[in-house]
């Protein structure tokens, strides 16, 4: 675990003239520390849990690069009142992070045994302020919409209105923009408390795409959720 973090802090510095963070809220560096990203991998990769690389975790989906999770939090700049939209939760890893930081997560799923496994996992590790639901990311989830912040754990060509719509006032939508598994960059979208909208790119990075009803098509390589070296 303190190889983990000594390396997500290293990557934070490395890549802040890209970013703008020179480090990570120690509130974030924390939550990090107290999520046990073994209880989030398959069984055979848990020896590979704590390192700084993405894993698979079935259905064509990965677990992020720690560095990635840990820097899309820390650019939500979540707070203990809040609650906040996650698209894509695979195995839930991303969830717990984000449900120690805020009040509320609500975290979609398009892959129905993703989603159930993700539900029960994060059920017996006793995350109580996480509802997962089995639905399409692109369309967000109005029913608890304003979401003071927006986390979305899969690229899209463009930002799905539907997110722009449903994110608060002075509230941040994270994205990977790009086409499949290649060209894509980290987008982090401001909107401010009178409605209008500022856009900046990060870095470039790879992600599983955002899909709708169908499944995400395959690669050789594969999107990865981490950060690519400029």
């Amino acid at each position: 675990m303190q190889r983990m973090l000594d390396t997500i802090t290293a990557e934070v510095a490395y890549t802040a003239p890209m970013t703008g963070r020179a480090a990570l809220a120690p509130r974030v560096l924390a939550a990090m520390a107290r999520v046990p990203r073994h209880a989030f991998v398959d069984p055979d990769q848990r020896d590979q849990a704590y390192a700084n690389h993405p894993l698979p975790i079935g259905h064509g989906q990965t677990i992020s690069q720690p560095y990635m999770v840990a820097l899309m939090t820390d650019l939500l700049d979540p707070r203990p009142h809040q609650r906040v939209l996650e698209v894509g939760c695979g195995s839930g890893y991303q969830a717990a992070i984000l449900a120690q930081l805020v009040a509320r997560v609500v975290s979609l799923e398009i892959i129905p045994a993703l989603a159930a496994s993700a539900r029960a996992r994060l059920a017996r590790l006793g995350y109580r302020n996480i509802a997962v639901e089995c639905a399409d990311g692109s369309r967000g989830w109005p029913p608890e919409a304003p979401y003071h912040g927006i986390l979305v754990a899969a690229a899209a060509p463009e930002i799905p209105p539907a997110l722009i719509e449903q994110l608060a006032p002075g509230g941040h939508l994270i994205i990977p923009l790009g086409a499949p598994w290649h060209g894509q960059q980290l987008i982090d979208l401001h909107k401010d408390h009178h409605g209008d909208l500022t856009q900046r790119a990060l870095l470039a990075v790879s992600f599983v795409p955002l899909t709708g009803a169908s499944p995400p098509p395959s690669s050789p390589g594969g999107g990865d959720g981490q950060a690519h070296d400029p």
